[in-house]
C-alpha cells in the first residue's frame, strides 16, 4: 500500500498497521489484556458481607449511581476492585493543588526534568495509599453499621480495607502499566472502561423505561438521545478546536546559505485540559461522601446529599459543579502551557508574533490569549454538564443518572485522544517502512 507521509493515515493503514505492527499489536494486546483483567476484578467479592442485606440497603441511595460512573458497579458488587482508579485521582488532585502552593514541589516540577517528575509520581502514590485507606474504611464501616456484614467488628473492618486497598493499588498500578507499555493514558482508560461498563444496564433501563408509558415516554426518551447526540458532536468540535497564532522566524545565514523569514503558527487549544477538568470536578463532588462514611458526620451526610445529582437541591449541585469545572480548566490550562516560558523559546528561536515585541509582551499576549480560550472552554465544558442533565429533568428520564454529561466528555475525550495516539504510531511505522526502503 502506497502512503503519503504529509498526509494523516486513513482508516485502512490504521487497521492493517494494527493487525501488522509488532510493536502496536502488542501494544494493544497489552492495554486489552490488563482492561479485561481490571474489570474481572470487580466481580471477586469482598469477605463477610451479606450480599442480599447489602443490595437492598443501597437500592434507594442517590448517591450510589454516582459512585457506580467511576467504578464500574463496583459498589454495588463491592468487589475488590470497588474503589477503582478513584484515590489515585483524589491523590493527583492534591499533588496539583499543593504543587501550585508549595514552592518545593513546584521546583521538582519545572526545573528538574525526568527526575523531578518521578519524584512528584512518587508522592502521589504515597497519597493515593493513605487516601484509598480513609476510602476503605469509610465503606468497611458503612457496611458494618447497616448491618450487611456476616461478623462486623474489628476483624471485619480490617479485612475490608485490606482488601479495597490493595485493590485499589493493584488497579493504579495497572493504569500505570498501560500509560507506559499500552496505548492512551491508563487512568482516563480505566475510567472509559467503567462507564461503558454500566451502559448496557442504562440504556436496557431506557428501553423498558420507553415501552411501559406508550408515546408520550418514547417521544421523551428521542428527545433526550439528540440531546447527547448534538452534545457528542459539540464535543468533538470543541476538543479539536485550536487557536493558530502566526508566527514569523527570524531571516538567518548559515555559511553562504541564506534562509528566508518562514511562516508556522503556534497551536493552542480550546480545552487545553481536555477531560481531566471535569474527571477532577467529579472526583471532588465524591470527596463530601468519602469524608462522610468515614466520620459518620450528620453534617457531612446533609452536605453530600445536597451536592449530589439527585439530590434535594439541584441547583446547588449545579453551580458547585460548574465552579469546580472553571477552576480546573484555569488550573489545568496554567500546568500546561506557561506564556513566560513560551516567549522566552520563541525569543531564542528567533520568532516572534507579528506585530508583538518579543519577551514580556510576547508571554502577555499568549496569557491574554489562553485566558479566553479557557473561558470559553471552561463554559463549553460547564454546559455539556447542565443541558444533558436539565433535559433529564425536563423531559422525566432519569435512567441516565451518574451517565449523564460527565460520562459523555469522558467517553469521547478519551475515544479522541487513544484514536490520536494510534495514530502517532502508525506514522511512526510509516516512516521506519521508509527508512528501510
Amino acid at each position: 500500500m502506497v502512503v503519503s507521509r504529509d498526509k494523516a493515515p486513513t482508516a485502512q493503514e490504521t487497521f492493517m498497521q494494527m493487525a501488522q505492527a509488532a510493536g502496536l499489536r502488542g501494544r494493544l494486546l497489552v492495554t486489552i489484556g490488563l482492561l479485561i483483567l481490571v474489570r474481572l476484578g470487580i466481580f471477586l467479592p469482598v469477605p463477610g458481607v451479606n450480599r442480599s442485606a447489602f443490595t437492598a440497603n443501597i437500592s434507594n441511595s442517590p448517591l450510589i449511581g454516582f459512585l457506580d460512573f467511576f467504578s464500574g458497579g463496583g459498589i454495588r458488587t463491592l468487589g475488590i476492585f470497588a474503589l477503582g482508579i478513584l484515590p489515585y485521582i483524589n491523590a493527583s488532585i492534591i499533588l496539583q493543588l499543593m504543587t501550585a502552593a508549595i514552592p518545593s514541589l513546584e521546583e521538582l516540577q519545572k526545573n528538574e526534568g525526568e527526575a523531578g517528575r518521578r519524584k512528584i509520581s512518587q508522592i502521589t502514590r504515597y497519597v493515593a495509599v493513605g487516601w484509598a485507606v480513609i476510602q476503605s474504611t469509610g465503606i468497611a464501616l458503612w457496611v458494618a453499621n447497616s448491618g450487611a456484614a456476616v461478623s462486623p467488628g474489628p476483624v471485619f473492618v480490617a479485612e475490608t480495607v485490606l482488601a479495597l486497598s490493595a485493590g485499589s493499588m493493584f488497579v493504579m498500578w495497572v493504569s500505570e502499566l498501560i500509560t507506559e507499555r499500552g496505548i492512551g493514558n491508563g487512568a482516563s482508560l480505566l475510567i472509559f472502561l467503567n462507564i461503558v461498563a454500566v451502559l448496557p444496564r442504562s440504556l436496557g433501563n431506557t428501553i423498558e423505561y420507553a415501552q411501559t408509558g406508550g408515546r408520550e415516554r418514547v417521544g421523551q426518551v428521542i428527545v433526550l438521545l439528540v440531546v447527547f447526540l448534538v452534545m457528542i458532536v459539540g464535543i468533538v468540535f470543541v476538543q479539536e478546536g485550536t487557536r493558530r497564532i502566526p508566527i514569523i522566524s527570524a531571516r538567518r545565514q548559515v555559511g553562504r546559505r541564506l534562509y528566508r523569514e518562514r511562516t508556522s503558527y503556534l497551536p493552542l487549544r480550546l480545552n487545553q485540559g481536555g477531560v481531566m477538568p471535569i474527571i477532577f470536578a467529579s472526583a471532588v463532588l465524591i470527596l463530601p461522601y468519602s469524608l462522610a462514611q468515614f466520620t459518620r458526620n450528620e453534617f457531612l451526610i446533609q452536605v453530600a446529599n445536597y451536592l449530589s445529582p439527585g439530590g434535594p437541591a439541584p441547583w446547588l449541585y449545579v453551580a458547585f459543579y460548574l465552579t469546580l469545572i472553571v477552576f480546573f480548566s484555569y488550573f489545568y490550562a496554567s500546568l500546561i502551557v506557561n506564556p513566560v516560558d513560551m516567549a522566552q523559546n520563541l525569543k531564542k528561536m528567533g520568532a516572534s508574533i507579528p506585530g508583538i515585541r518579543p519577551g514580556k509582551a510576547t508571554s502577555e499576549y499568549v496569557e491574554r490569549v489562553l485566558n479566553r480560550l479557557t473561558f470559553l472552554g471552561a463554559v463549553f465544558l460547564g454546559l455539556v454538564a447542565i443541558v444533558p442533565t436539565a433535559v433529564e429533568s425536563a423531559t422525566g428520564v432519569r435512567t441516565f443518572q451518574g451517565l449523564g454529561a460527565t460520562s459523555l466528555l469522558i467517553l469521547v475525550g478519551v475515544a479522541i485522544d487513544t484514536a490520536k495516539q494510534i495514530q502517532t504510531y502508525v506514522i511512526s511505522q510509516r516512516y521506519e517502512g521508509m527508512v528501510k526502503q
